[in-house]
């Protein structure tokens, strides 16, 4: 017998009242909310603790714990409640290409929902350069508060971009066809326990917001506003307390984490 999900508490968690409609609005409500109430991060893979996908250990982890996850665990509770609050919606698989120097294998999780006969994509967990609302695959430039992204084509292939300082950037590659859980298991184990994965060689916790995103990749810390960026390395104390504190993730006192090790 599957799972089923609390509703309730997720909206709780992500501070909305009652699900919205089945409609674009309803959408972008939800997704702005969950992408601005709940961290991307990786701690677990950093403190050496196995990844679960299951509908129970997720709502156990990024709905009653309040912690976060990467894109598997994001999206896959995220298309959990777009098909409980009535959204038509598939699973896709894509290829990541922000800061990559070769090709990758297809670790990113994200969403396309049916709307009106279009299709929105949908990615609350790609992190602080990520998506805080659905975007057509119309290949027109969509701001959303200080950033701008579009959905283009590239063969059979649609790559989701932003725009920084006067030029598109690819984010990732995807196919616009369903994938299915076990698909996202393998990813995930790869990207969770290979040790060539960023995930095992950063530590990361990130969470966008209207008008700054917050990015921790190691001991580095900025906060991006649109093309501005600020930031600095923090000393090896500050890493837990700024994980509970801006992240407001609940750390063990004491975490030692694989990335910051040696």
């Amino acid at each position: 017998m599957s799972a089923e999900l609390d509703l309730g508490a997720y909206l709780r968690r992500i501070g909305l009242k009652e699900p919205p409609l089945a409609d674009l609005a309803g959408l972008r409500a939800l997704h702005l909310a969950h992408a601005t109430s709940i961290p991307f991060e990786n701690l677990d893979i950093q403190l050496g603790l196995p990844i679960h996908l299951d509908l129970t250990s997720l709502q156990a982890k990024l709905v009653r714990q309040r912690r976060g996850g990467y894109c598997f665990e994001h999206n896959t509770l995220f298309q959990a409640v777009l098909k409980a609050t009535g959204f038509e919606v598939i699973s896709c698989e894509a290829r990541v290409r922000l800061g990559a120097q070769v090709l990758l294998p297809r670790t990113h999780m994200l969403l396309l929902v049916r709307l009106g006969g279009s299709d929105w994509l949908a990615d609350a967990g790609f992190g602080g350069e990520g998506l805080l609302g659905p975007v057509p695959l119309d290949g027109a430039a969509h701001v959303q508060f200080l950033n701008t992204y579009r959905v283009g084509e590239e063969g059979g292939l649609r790559v989701l971009q932003s725009f920084h300082h006067g030029a598109w950037e690819d984010l990732y590659a995807f196919e616009p066809a369903p994938r299915f859980p076990i698909d996202f298991e393998l990813a995930s184990h790869y990207t969770s326990t290979h040790p060539d994965s960023r995930f095992i060689k950063t530590l990361t916790a990130q969470l966008p917001g209207p008008e700054v995103r917050r990015i921790l990749r190691n001991r580095a810390y900025a906060e991006l506003r649109g093309d501005q960026v600020a930031g600095r390395e923090l000393a090896p104390e500050e890493v837990i307390p700024m994980l509970r504190g801006t992240f407001g993730i609940d750390v063990p006192e004491g975490a030692r984490f694989l990335a910051l090790e040696g």
